[in-house]
């Protein structure tokens, strides 16, 4: 069966939810662990590799958000966050900020939650293994970003802090400088979901990064607008 050897981690402090999820998708061959808590979830995380981490941000007296950044900023595996709050509650478009994979308001549909763990697992491609020998630096006009750590250093050495959206943004612009990316193309790289951002959206993300980029002299110049078109980096760049 094609999903076999795929492990997915669900966390959840409902005792109830974990093992109905855990049958359910155990029962679709899936290797299903579970944990009450982010203590738990970390000893899992560091035992064994986990393709795909299913979050409910609401774990008690627990932050649920920077449990999630935790996975996404070390790359452990794609998160499908899980909230309370209906529509496009504030934790929910936080969570996508932040860079969650995707984000369901629960009650939670067994059957749309699986459909939607096989849709970010066939986004995530390659396995785990290969996307870590992926990570790579990049570097222009003195600046750094790092893929490893998801870290931006300026010329001077300073740390400048992005959001995961804003980062994946600015990476999806350094693996093509000068080719011109639609906003539909940088929506998909910012590993939005698609009814969660609009192009306006898009072009709000590139004015912050801009301004965070324009605190240091040229930085302004970096990213170029092509009116009608969309966005491109405006500089050279080496990748170590």
């Amino acid at each position: 069966m094609p999903h076999a050897q795929r492990h997915v981690l669900v966390v959840d402090d409902d005792p109830q939810f974990r093992d109905e999820f855990q049958g359910y998708l155990s029962a679709y061959a899936f290797k299903v662990s579970t944990a009450p808590d982010g203590a738990a979830m970390k000893r899992i995380l560091a035992a064994r590799p986990v393709d795909l981490v299913v979050l409910d941000l609401e774990l008690g007296a627990e932050n649920g958000l920077d449990l999630m950044r935790g996975v996404i900023d070390r790359d452990e595996a794609p998160v499908i966050s899980l909230t309370s709050a209906p529509g496009e509650g504030p934790d929910k478009v936080v969570a996508l900020e932040l860079g969650a994979d995707d984000c369901m308001s629960k009650p939670v549909s067994p059957r749309e939650l699986l459909a939607r763990i096989r849709t970010v697992l066939r986004r995530a491609g390659p396995a785990r293994s290969t996307r870590l020998r992926q990570r790579v630096r990049w570097r222009f006009v003195g600046w750094e970003a790092d893929t490893r750590r998801r870290s931006l250093t300026a010329p001077e050495g300073d740390t400048v802090k992005l959001t995961a959206a804003e980062f994946n943004l600015l990476v999806a612009l350094l693996k093509g400088p000068g080719q011109v990316l639609s906003r539909q193309q940088l929506v998909a790289a910012c590993r939005v979901h698609p009814d969660e951002v609009t192009d306006r959206s898009i072009d709000v993300m590139i004015l912050r990064l801009r301004r965070k980029l324009a605190a240091w002299p040229g930085g302004e110049r970096i990213i170029r607008t092509e009116r009608g078109l969309g966005y491109a980096l405006a500089v050279p760049v080496e990748m170590a």
